[in-house]
């Protein structure tokens, strides 16, 4: 079994694949390099879904500004003047503020008050994730479907090529969204070693209500939302307290367990990321390589590999083996 990384990234248009988990991969060994850690980055694979709803991707090799393609915010490494600030005061409003928005905005069976406001902030600034969530249908000479069965397909047909293997799933921004409900209404028996929700919005009232109407067209009654069954090791949830697409970010506190007692272990980390020095608390570059992601990472490609001893111990073990079975056999030893 190998252990491999799987990524899925967030709201807007991306680059081509290649280029993105290039920068995806250098972000992580960033990380593991400033964490001292001598572990190599196992194989990682991006399920881009960017293309299914933008046309033309975005080019890193554009300087103009006013192109439709220009990124302008690109992967940098961490600047060594960074200055996180004292964030304390935040947190204790966003953790008041959380709770309390939770309550108005959703019934105890966690469909949605005030539905037209949420709307209205989708549709200005998740555009994305309002195609998602609609039923406009996508039409190709296949036939149509959903941008939801469509981007959910492309998460699907990654976890099922290494369904065999262990693996780390990465969810960033609405990616987190999308691999929950993979995972939980798609692909439940898919099996997870770890999965790490960054900057992730299921927290938030919009987005629980529609997890828990989904969880009603299924069949599944219940006011409170669970941990994907398919996760067997650890579910991260690494959240910036500046970042505002992560507001509600106590996870724990809307999910359970499931039948492996698995539940969202919540982590608030720093997000350094920062482009042309205007920094971006949301972005998965810094996400990527803060010291508690690295930790995760580390952990997750050392566990079940053997040390030099180990290895050593046990090679030893399979030649005496062979050697018994050798003269077990009836075979004579070399003179």
């Amino acid at each position: 079994m190998s252990k491999v990384i799987i990524g899925v990234h967030g709201l807007g248009n991306k680059p081509t694949r290649p280029v993105i988990e290039e920068w995806w991969r250098s972000a992580m060994n960033e990380g593991l390099k400033m964490g001292k850690y001598q572990a190599e980055l196992p194989r990682f694979e991006m399920a881009l879904w960017s293309d299914i709803i933008h046309k033309i991707p975005m080019d890193p090799g554009v300087e103009d500004i006013e192109n439709t393609s220009y990124i302008d915010e690109k992967y940098t490494p961490a600047s060594l003047n960074f200055v996180p600030g004292d964030t304390s005061t935040r947190k204790k409003l966003v953790d008041f503020l959380g709770r309390q928005m939770n309550r108005v905005f959703l019934n105890e069976d966690l469909s949605l008050n005030y539905s037209f406001i949420t709307d209205a902030i989708m549709n200005r600034y998740f555009s994305d994730l309002e195609l998602y969530y609609s039923d406009k249908p996508v039409y190709s000479e296949g036939g149509s479907a959903t941008y939801r069965e469509l981007i959910r397909k492309r998460l699907l047909d990654k976890l099922t090529e290494h369904k065999e293997d262990d693996i780390m799933l990465i969810g960033h921004s609405m990616g987190s969204i999308i691999a929950y409900d993979v995972l939980t209404f798609i692909a439940p028996e898919l099996k997870i070693k770890n999965f790490i929700t960054i900057g992730s919005p299921l927290g938030l009232p919009v987005v629980i209500s529609k997890i828990a109407l989904e969880m009603r067209n299924y069949g599944i009654n219940d006011t409170r939302l669970k941990t994907p069954p398919g996760i067997t090791g650890k579910w991260y949830n690494l959240a910036d307290i500046l970042d505002t697409v992560a507001f509600n970010y106590r996870l724990a506190d809307y999910y359970s367990e499931n039948s492996h007692g698995i539940k969202p272990f919540d982590l608030l980390v720093i997000n350094d990321y920062e482009f042309n020095n205007v920094r971006n608390p949301h972005k998965s570059f810094g996400y990527l390589r803060t010291p508690r992601f690295s930790a995760i990472l580390n952990e997750f490609i050392q566990t079940g590999k053997l040390s030099v001893k180990e290895r050593f111990a046990g090679g030893i073990k399979k030649t005496i083996k062979i050697l018994g079975a050798g003269s077990l056999s009836g075979k004579k030893k070399p003179e």
